[in-house]
């Protein structure tokens, strides 16, 4: 069958450097500081790059720069520092007081700039294409591309079924259809096979890692492969069938090792690897091929 293992697109990292000024009230303005003289104009102005999420409820002045940052408090144990395409996010135990909060900050605030300063710079990504939903159409499952065509003749209560060679998935939908419908109908079918394979491979990898999972749910998150709470809880996202087995395998257990270790330090890579040696070449695939948007 297949392999899976799950992945989270955090990009954690040790940077302990000193951080500059402490966060501010985001109604309060932040006080005039003296930036670096990299960022000086040739007539003596200076040009303060500011780095600001959608989501930003608090800001603060990093070694010399202003991020507006996304911060929510949930159940977990450790701060955690997540930078992406939209800025920095920061996640928080529900109880934890904000001046720690800032101090944990300050610790990582060269690695925070660094990375908001690498994502800034990357080319940004082509806008994936959009689905065109009509018989006949192609899209990628399990690594490989399949073809969907409408089977006029059964019973919509039959359900999908493939042709002798599994190239083709035939979709038990009228010639009246429309490209909603068999939209609906594709990832209806999908999410079901989520769930099968999904679990077949969590019940594979766990014992190898020494963990127990109690509940899976599929997400439609749009920004993370999969997560895993302390009490067993794995969220795995449904289009990860798109994706060859392999790489499926490797966020299965990224997720699973996070039931181990809830960070992403070397002793979290070091049990992803016991069961993923090439991990860090599957998260690469992951990271880099873009799937059509539905």
């Amino acid at each position: 069958m297949h392999r899976l293992l799950r992945y989270t697109l955090d990009l954690f990292a040790p940077a302990p450097q000193p951080f500059a000024p402490l966060a501010l009230d985001p109604c309060v303005p932040l006080p005039p500081v003296s930036p670096p003289p990299d960022f000086a104009s040739p007539a003596g102005s200076v040009h303060l790059p500011v780095f600001s999420h959608p989501q930003a409820s608090r800001q603060a002045l990093c070694a010399g720069l202003v991020v507006h940052y996304a911060f929510v408090r949930s159940r977990r144990r450790t701060i955690g520092f997540q930078v992406g395409p939209q800025g920095l996010s920061v996640r928080a135990p529900l109880r934890t007081p904000l001046y720690v909060v800032d101090a944990a900050m300050q610790e990582k605030a060269d690695w925070i700039v660094r990375k908001l300063l690498e994502v800034a710079s990357r080319p940004q990504p082509q806008h994936a294409l959009a689905m065109l939903w009509a018989d006949g159409m192609e899209l990628p499952y399990l690594g490989r591309s399949i073809m969907l065509r409408l089977d006029r003749r059964s019973p919509r209560s039959a359900g999908p079924t493939w042709d002798a060679r599994g190239e083709t998935l035939w979709l038990p939908l009228g010639p009246d259809a429309t490209p909603a419908q068999l939209q609906r109908a594709m990832q209806r079918w999908m999410q079901e096979q989520a769930l099968a394979l999904f679990a077949q491979r969590l019940a594979y990898f766990a014992p190898l890692l020494g963990v127990r999972w109690s509940n899976l749910r599929l997400s439609n998150a749009r920004t993370r492969w999969g997560s895993a709470k302390s009490d067993g809880t794995v969220r795995l996202h449904w289009r990860l069938l798109q994706f060859r087995p392999e790489v499926i395998d490797y966020v299965v257990a990224h997720e699973l090792s996070h039931l181990r270790v809830m960070d992403h330090s070397p002793a979290f890579w070091a049990t992803v690897a016991t069961v993923a040696p090439d991990y860090a070449a599957l998260r690469r695939e992951l990271k880099q091929e873009r799937l059509p948007a539905w």
